[in-house]
């Protein structure tokens, strides 16, 4: 099949998009190279994506025009493209821009299509709130502007669904790490710092926080699933993730024991809107879909420490 994956270039993105090439389909990737972070970054993973015949082609959702890449020919959408984070230096235009109104413009072009591709969203745990433990049918809570805005565009894909104008669904994301993880997030940020000899930011009360810290190949797995079970997926929510709990301050043990040494800590004062608990509930994806993730804490980290090692002979901004 003909795929289309938004947010190529960024992290779980190009895995996907690289995983949808393994499978034999042809994919149309697509990244707007923002600066929310390093370009070089994203420039870095375009690359590894082009080694393996995957050109991305930069596009802005929210401004340029869609119906070239959105088109009959597409059986399936990825859509990564998004605001991340919590951020206090991102605006709220800059999550409702990117977020909210570049998903109503791809929704737009598809309905004006006669042969509508599948549409799958991918959300995120921060829609639970500040305790992201609930079923997909229990009502959501979201406490920082990114849940917010990612509810939204999750709504408005299923809206769609709900009333017959396409199939889609949506995937609840929870706390992704490994290899090409952005520089933003927990484990880049402390391998870097623990290579580099950099103080680590610690956020007041975050060491406490408990994640179900999710390897991106694990996750990878249960986005994928959905080319099997499209029927299924229509207009359902899933949470993808592992039921594994680790809180923070175990994750930079981990990356300590790791790099055999300590990593230095600079305390800062706790973010508004960060979550003190995430813990995915995936009974509907073991069921539905037979999602089923596998790898441990250590075995990913380690996975993630050669990455960078292999890749970076820099310091990460």
């Amino acid at each position: 099949m003909k795929v289309l994956v938004t947010g190529a270039a960024g992290f779980i993105g190009s895995h996907t998009a690289e995983r949808l090439h393994s499978l034999g389909h042809t994919v149309l990737a697509i990244d707007n190279f923002s600066d929310y972070y390093d370009i070089s970054l994203k420039q870095k993973n375009a690359e590894s994506l082009a080694e393996k015949g995957i050109q991305v082609q930069k596009l802005d959702l929210r401004k340029d025009d869609l119906s070239e890449v959105i088109t009959e020919e597409i059986a399936f959408i990825f859509h990564f493209a998004a605001q991340p984070g919590i951020s206090a230096t991102s605006t709220f235009d800059a999550y409702f821009s990117n977020n909210i109104q570049a998903t109503q413009r791809m929704l737009d072009t598809i309905e004006g299509l006669q042969k509508k591709p599948f549409f799958v969203n991918i959300a995120t745990s921060s829609i639970y709130g500040l305790h992201a433990t609930l079923t997909e049918d229990e009502a959501p809570l979201p406490a920082s502007w990114y849940g917010v805005t990612k509810l939204a565009a999750e709504q408005l894909v299923l809206a769609y669904a709900r009333r017959g104008l396409l199939k889609s669904t949506s995937f609840r994301l929870y706390s992704v790490y490994g290899p090409r993880e952005r520089p933003d997030k927990l484990y880049t940020r402390l391998i870097d710092c623990g290579l580099n000899n950099k103080p680590f930011p610690l956020y007041e009360g975050s060491q406490k926080h408990l994640r179900s810290f999710t390897y991106v190949q694990d996750i990878v797995d249960g986005i994928v699933s959905v080319l099997n079970n499209a029927e299924v997926c229509n207009a359902e929510i899933f949470n993808l993730g592992t039921e594994e709990e680790n809180t923070t301050a175990t994750g930079i043990a981990t990356v300590e024991e790791i790099l055999g040494h300590k990593i230095n800590v600079a305390n800062k004062p706790a973010r508004p809107g960060d979550q003190s608990r995430t813990k995915a509930n995936i009974d509907k994806a073991r069921k539905l879909l037979n999602y089923n993730p596998q790898t441990g804490l250590k075995e990913g980290l380690e996975a993630q420490v050669n990455w960078f090692r292999d890749n970076f002979t820099y310091l990460l901004k």
